[in-house]
Formats: structure tokens, sequence, C-alpha cells
């Protein structure tokens, strides 16, 4: 991912970094309300790769986070990708951080101080490429407690939705046509904007069922691509995403209650519900799945142990079981960007334009009219010379 300029206000001290502070505790929501230069103000324990990715997208002054962006629980991602793009994150400040600090207050950060004007708001722990890695380091070697935590959800999961898993009893009635065909289903994750753009060739062949995981809806409008279907909890997704045209359906708990549902409603937008423990990506592998489709390209999913993890969410569990019920038809995207890419060095380049001039001056030299222009221009250019001769 290219990162952003920052653009940091200025001060008369160099070492402080000035900037409008923004804040939110949950930092998917955060992250629609920020500009290049603010200073994100989050309650965010375990920072996960995601969230810093989107906060580096943005361009944000610095972090500051009320809680411990790496509680040692497990070695979470997000810290580590804002420290590797410069940008500053003060650490553990406090709860009390945002009764202290306002929406549009003028903050001043300096090492691990945070300042409003000359009033001292919070102290943290301003954070640095050794003390994270010092903290991952200590966090994984905690990391076997987890793998046992990820086991028993696991296995909870099974236990609630044996029956989605194995008879996909639940699914919802679609409208969308999907079997036989390729679905393309699109979370805003790890490297989805990448990875969408080496696939436009793909898609612009086999034309496969766009599926958009909540804010992946915004990923394919922005991509240049109209979703035909949208499925998530709808926290993360645009209005305007939803009034597209695609067919919407809402993440539900299992007891059928669905937050999302009166939000879309209000967009006058008709949807339906799929109620379930697992995550909203699954829901989509899973629906696809069930519905026939030949084969299913995730991007943006969570596809490894350190992945599953980061996210911080005992509901991860249902991931690792899903895949194994897809099977064969998951193909994963991930780091195809990586693997395949269309650029041209420039060697390459000119050694293909010398290629078409040589063909060129063949094609000229043993056909007729070719002949007749050689001649012309042989002419042309001992004129030339006589006339420059005469000159001097």
């Amino acid at each position: 991912m290219r990162l952003p300029t920052l653009r940091r206000s200025r001060s008369a001290d160099p070492g402080v970094i000035t900037g409008v502070a923004r804040l939110d505790r949950r930092t998917k929501r955060l992250v629609g309300r920020l500009r290049p230069g603010d200073i994100a103000v989050i309650d965010h324990v375990d920072l996960d790769r995601v969230a810093a990715d989107s906060l580096v997208a943005v361009g944000v002054a610095a972090v500051l986070n009320a809680k411990p962006s790496i509680s040692g629980r497990y070695p979470n991602l997000g810290p580590e990708v804002l420290v590797r793009a410069g940008i500053p994150l003060v650490d553990d400040l406090g709860d009390e951080l945002f009764e202290l600090l306002r929406e549009g207050d003028l903050v001043f950060v300096e090492d691990g101080c945070v300042r409003r004007r000359t009033d001292i708001v919070a102290r943290g722990q301003r954070q640095d490429a050794e003390s994270v890695a010092a903290a991952m380091a200590r966090a994984r070697e905690g990391l076997s407690i987890q793998l046992e935590a990820f086991a028993e959800n696991t296995m909870e999961y099974l236990k609630q939705e044996r029956q989605l898993l194995l008879e996909g009893v639940g699914v919802p009635d679609i409208e969308t046509r999907i079997a036989g065909r390729h679905v393309l289903m699109v979370v805003r994750g790890y490297d989805y904007q990448a990875d969408l753009d080496v696939l436009r060739p793909y898609i612009r062949e086999f034309k496969p069922v766009l599926i958009g995981v909540d804010g992946g809806a915004d990923a394919l409008v922005e991509a240049g691509y109209s979703p035909d279907m949208i499925i998530g909890d709808m926290d993360s997704v645009t209005d305007d995403a939803l009034r597209c045209g695609a067919e919407v359906i809402v993440h539900a708990y299992p007891d059928g209650r669905a937050p999302g549902l009166a939000r879309v409603h209000q967009l006058g937008v008709a949807a339906l519900t799929f109620p379930a423990a697992a995550t909203s990506e699954d829901l989509a592998m899973l629906l696809s799945d069930e519905k026939g489709a030949s084969l299913i390209v995730a991007v943006g999913t969570h596809n490894n142990l350190e992945e599953f993890l980061d996210k911080g969410r005992g509901g991860m569990a249902s991931t690792f079981l899903t895949r194994l019920k897809v099977g064969g038809k998951l193909v994963d995207a991930k780091g195809v960007s990586r693997l395949y890419r269309q650029n041209i060095s420039g060697s390459s380049l000119l050694l293909l334009i010398l290629s078409a001039i040589a063909a060129m001056a063949s094609a000229l030299a043993v056909s007729t009219v070719g002949k007749a222009y050689l001649g012309l221009a042989a002419e042309w250019w001992d004129n030339f010379i006589y006339s420059v001769q005469r000159l001097l």
C-alpha cells in the first residue's frame, strides 16, 4: 500500500505535533470522519492491522489510544503498521481522555504528553519500533493460551451452528442468481485494494457475482464496480453503497435481533436477515456455497492464524470451520498483487519498440511501395547533404 504524505501542523517546537482532535471509541466509525493531519483519539485494546491500515490511509498526524495498543494477550499487528508508517502512537492514556478532550480541540503531542494549549491533558507511553518489537515478543510467549481459547471457541461455534454448516439451515432465499457462477466476495481487509486491482482482467472475463461484505461494498464501488449483493451488520457501509441497487442481507444475532436493519429501512432499502453466530464474511461464503456457486474468490478476508487472532474476536473461530466447509470452491486472492504484477520494465519496453521499428524497416525493404518510399527518402537525404555543403 502506498503511504500518504502526512500533513502535520507546524508549531514553534519541531518536536511537537499539532492537530485537530477527532474522537470515537470505535475506530472503524472514526475513520469516516478523519481528515489528513487530524489527531485520532481511539479506545482500542490490541489495535489490529485493518484499523491501523485505515488510519494510515487517511494520513492522520498522530494516534492517541486510551487503552494499550498491545495488551500482551496475542501478537496483534496494528502498532507495527503505524510505527513503520512514521505515525506517532501514544498508548494507555486512560479512559478520562474522552472526558478531557472534545471533538475539534487543537491538541499538542510531545513524546508521551498530550496538551491542549498549555494544559496537560494526559500522559502515556510513546511507542517506537523497539518498544513495539519488545511488546510483540512478550505477546508471542503467551500465544499457547490464545490457541487453547481459539480451539474452545471453534468447538462452541460448531455446537451452535451445526445445522447451518452441515445442512445450510437458516440461509435466506435470495433473488440474485448464483448457481453455476463464480462469486467474488470483497472484505475491506488486508491488501484488498491491490488484490482487487490485479483481478480486473478476471472480473472482466468471468463477470462473477460481486458480494461486498459491509465496507467491502464501498471498496467495489470505489474500484468502479456495482455490487450485486451486500452482506453485513451495516456498521461500516455507506448510505450511497446501500442505495446502489444491490440485494441487501443484514447479519443478525442468533436470536434474530438485527440492529442494522433499522438503518437500512430508514434509507428505503429492502433487506433480508441472516441470523448466525458467524462473522459476516463467513455468511457470504456459506450463502454462496449453499446457493451453488462454482467458485468463490475471496479478497481481503482472514486466512491464517495470525490474522484470526489479530482480529481479537472469539467469533473468528467460525472462519476456520467455514473454510473447511467451503473447501475446494474457495480461492483466496490474498497476496495475488505480490505474486503477479503487470508492470513492464524499461528495457523490455525499449526492446519492444526496437523490434517494431526493425519489422517495419524489413517490410519496407522487400515491398515495391516500400522500395519507392526508400528511394524518395534517399533522394531527400542526398539533397539535404548537398544543400549543407553549398552553405559551407
